[in-house]
């Protein structure tokens, strides 16, 4: 089914909250439906969008706004582990929960992450040392260009840090109306980033509190499992503290713990996550910061930052704090005191010209002060 909506209101399509519209905007149920559309009598541009949390519209769109609610399920199951396929529209912590709950291995970490599944292939969204790549099998889409449905490999869509070819080389050919994950049946915990490490052990042996509230997929074939014998010793883990045996669903509920103590709630206050994607650069400029910064805050100090093959990744949330910036509002837009890598829309007010006058205003001062000049993660439209 196509439904058609002429001069729509985007404010409640967009997790910032920003009042703007769209001159059509189209909501589409089956995949099958985009053979029969004529995409070139539409209102021009148009832009596809997922569940609408990794984006800033900076006005009033003038083309057509389509969105494709696919929510299909479908899971077939090997001897180590499972392939799930999930129709573009299904939300993608809720997909989370699901996997945590029947014990498969692989999106644990990126749990509460918002969004949509078919947006998480666009964007490689990732957390906590895992990347939607590392799990995605096959990208199901319909070809623009040649009308056709086509199945992507994984590996042939070109992944990186918050990126792929459909934001680069494919941009505006493909509309993703499916992805097909791989699930472990096999323990692999993924513990690299100390704060999960951390919030771990603080956490003991405590039995989890089950989470409810989230819907599961409603079609799955045959019962999954857990199956031992590889991932963390319980010598390991029960020496450093960690619960065990430890399961997808302690992981995950420990990383909702985490992100829920840092990020806000988009249903409370406005805001499209992460903003900027943190830098990775040559370890001599690395050796700069790290001289700023002990000239600054005493010789023992530590600058965060995480190994990137023969380069470094520093955290932009530290060089936005370093700057001064968490909690400083521009209008109705602010760099979130609990995690400044966070611009909200802290008056709900907040206008596009708001986030766009603050961000600009951070990037050039990390710029002047560090030399690196910060991308958005944000997708801006």
């Amino acid at each position: 089914m196509v439904t058609r909506y002429p001069a729509y209101d985007l404010s409640r399509r967009n997790t910032f909250g920003m009042k703007v519209s769209c001159r059509l905007y189209m909501e589409i149920t089956e995949p099958e439906d985009l053979l029969a559309l004529d995409f070139d009598a539409l209102p021009q541009p148009v832009f596809v969008m997922g569940g609408g949390s990794n984006l800033l519209f900076t006005g009033d769109y003038q083309g057509t706004v389509m969105h494709l609610g696919n929510a299909s399920c479908h899971a077939e199951r090997s001897e180590e582990s499972v392939l799930v396929t999930l129709g573009s529209g299904v939300v993608f912590d809720d997909f989370c929960a699901w996997a945590a709950a029947e014990s498969l291995w692989g999106p644990e970490n990126l749990s509460l992450i918002p969004g949509e599944v078919g947006a998480s292939a666009v964007q490689n969204i990732g957390a906590y040392g895992v990347e939607a790549k590392d799990i995605i099998d096959t990208v199901h889409a319909f070809d623009l260009r040649e009308r056709r449905f086509v199945d992507i490999p994984g590996a042939d869509c070109g992944y990186g840090y918050r990126t792929s070819n459909f934001k680069t080389t494919w941009k505006g050919r493909y509309i993703i109306t499916a992805v097909t994950f791989r699930l472990s049946l096999v323990p692999t915990p993924v513990l690299d980033y100390s704060g999960v490490r951390k919030a771990l052990i603080d956490r003991g042996k405590g039995v989890p509190s089950p989470i409810s509230g989230h819907p599961r997929p409603d079609k799955r074939e045959g019962p999954a499992g857990f199956a031992g014998g590889r991932g963390r010793s319980e010598a390991e883990a029960i020496g450093e503290g960690i619960p065990f045996p430890l399961t997808p669903q302690i992981i995950r509920e420990t990383i909702i713990g985490i992100r829920e103590k840092k990020l806000p709630d988009p249903a409370k206050i406005g805001s499209a996550g992460s903003f900027f994607c943190n830098p990775v650069i040559e370890k001599d400029h690395f050796a700069r910061i790290v001289a700023l910064a002990k000239a600054e805050n005493g010789p023992e100090y530590e600058v965060p930052h995480y190994e990137a093959g023969e380069k470094v990744k520093v955290p932009a949330a530290w060089m936005i704090d370093q700057c001064g910036f968490k909690g400083m509002r521009l209008g109705g837009a602010q760099v979130y005191p609990n995690q400044p890598l966070v611009i909200v829309n802290a008056t709900g007010d907040a206008t596009p010209q708001d986030i766009i006058t603050l961000e600009q205003r951070v990037i050039d001062t990390i710029q002047d002060k560090y030399g690196i000049t910060l991308h958005p993660e944000v997708e801006h439209v």
